[in-house]
């Protein structure tokens, strides 16, 4: 009897400990980000620190749920979670409010909720699903088109709604598929597309098509299994369509705003008088939140002691740029901590996904570890000015419920799923 009642508490608690730890102290510094005057009511529920202490008390019951449903209930209903996820995103179409610039939610009395955050979930269960099918083998062409549309659905549904930010995010499956077998030239092609696009829009796409194709000849020539002379030609003369259609992309699809971000960062920008007035509009919050990070120093100036972030010299200091409130009190100490407990619970991640006996909890925990690892590495480079402003959210840290519910939905639906290895006799 007491070995039986032992199995339901067979989870992975180092993940668990760590969750907890990123959520407690990703709280602590919403408090500092967003209170306002000399005294705290740490229930005061109109103020965002206080909603984000109700969201966590509400993820504990989301977590019991998880946990107590049957594991085997996310692989058979995998497809209908992923179908019903899709039609949320749909409805936003119509049902949608629209909350800076982007129609990503939905309004329910004086809350918000944005189902993109648990559209990641849905998608790794249906990517999971798929390719640990018997009959999927992912080196096969076909397969690969028809995984391509699964993840392809919610990031055009989600692209449409103006949130770019979110739609990044799902190239995270490219590295489960990579781990899967997916062929090697895809990420070739991969690299090449991010070396291109970058080196078209700084030198022009003239300048990029012969460093292309020199690079591409020069590698045929050395090759040591000559391929014919018309794959250079034809890989030369797709570079540089690769390079116009970048221009053609950057100049007539994307939003202005967008445009100006990509300018700052690559310095496209030649007008003096226009780089200082993009500055003033698109690096204000960067440069408050450099200025907050760097005033830290080594240890940080303390618990709601930082001058910047009291002063709310950052705006929305307490969503997307909630690791700036991390530099400014708690320092280097405290932002390393930060990043070593991220880095540990991925390599948890992916160190459990390894010993899975299942292709399916397998594929579904390198989602997990590989969708965190996305929203990590960008919203930290973004904060410290490393790559273009993308508005997504810190796993676990930033405020927000529907970010807090739909990452930990995503955690411990794998957490669940590990359970079922751990309490194998």
């Amino acid at each position: 009897m007491i070995r039986e009642t032992n199995r339901h508490f067979s989870f992975d608690w180092t993940t668990i400990i760590i969750f907890m730890m990123l959520v407690g102290f990703g709280w602590v510094n919403i408090v500092s980000a967003s209170h306002v005057g000399d005294t705290i009511d740490y229930f005061d529920f109109s103020q965002p620190f206080g909603k984000q202490l109700m969201f966590i008390g509400l993820t504990i019951g989301l977590i019991i749920i998880i946990l107590a449903i049957e594991a085997k209930f996310y692989e058979r209903f995998a497809s209908v979670l992923y179908v019903i996820s899709m039609l949320s995103l749909v409805g936003l179409f119509i049902f949608g409010k629209n909350v800076n610039g982007a129609q990503s939610w939905y309004g329910i009395g004086g809350m918000t909720f944005q189902p993109s955050e648990f559209a990641k979930a849905a998608t790794a269960l249906a990517v999971a699903k798929y390719v640990s099918d018997l009959q999927t083998d992912i080196k096969r062409f076909p397969d690969q088109i028809k995984t391509a549309i699964i993840i392809f659905i919610p990031a055009f549904l989600i692209l449409l709604q103006n949130d770019a930010g979110s739609t990044i995010v799902y190239g995270a499956f490219f590295f489960v598929l990579y781990r899967e077998g997916l062929p090697q030239i895809y990420l070739t092609l991969a690299v090449s597309v991010v070396f291109i696009s970058i080196l078209s829009l700084k030198f022009g796409p003239v300048i990029t098509s012969v460093l292309a194709a020199i690079i591409i000849f020069i590698q045929f020539f050395l090759s040591k299994k000559k391929p014919i002379i018309l794959q250079p030609i034809l890989i030369s003369l797709a570079a540089v369509m690769m390079s116009v259609g970048v221009h053609f992309f950057y100049d007539n699809v994307l939003q202005p705003h967008q445009k100006d971000r990509i300018s700052l960062w690559l310095r496209l920008e030649n007008d003096t008088d226009k780089l200082a007035e993009m500055r003033r509009d698109i690096l204000y919050n960067l440069y408050e939140s450099e200025k907050a990070i760097s005033s830290g120093g080594f240890t940080g100036r303390g618990f709601m002691e930082g001058t910047r972030t009291t002063g709310k010299f950052v705006p929305e200091q307490h969503t997307d740029y909630i690791f700036s409130t991390v530099g400014e009190e708690w320092g280097f100490v405290g932002s390393c901590m930060v990043v070593i407990l991220f880095v540990l619970l991925m390599l948890r991640v992916l160190h459990l996904a390894e010993l899975q006996k299942s292709q399916f909890s397998r594929v579904y925990g390198y989602s997990v570890a590989s969708i965190m690892f996305l929203h990590f590495m960008i919203n930290i480079g973004m904060v410290m000015g490393l790559i273009p402003t993308i508005g997504i959210p810190l796993p676990f840290f930033s405020y927000g419920g529907s970010g807090l519910w739909g990452f930990t939905i995503l955690l411990f639906i794998f957490i669940k799923l590990d359970s079922n290895r751990i309490n194998e006799w």
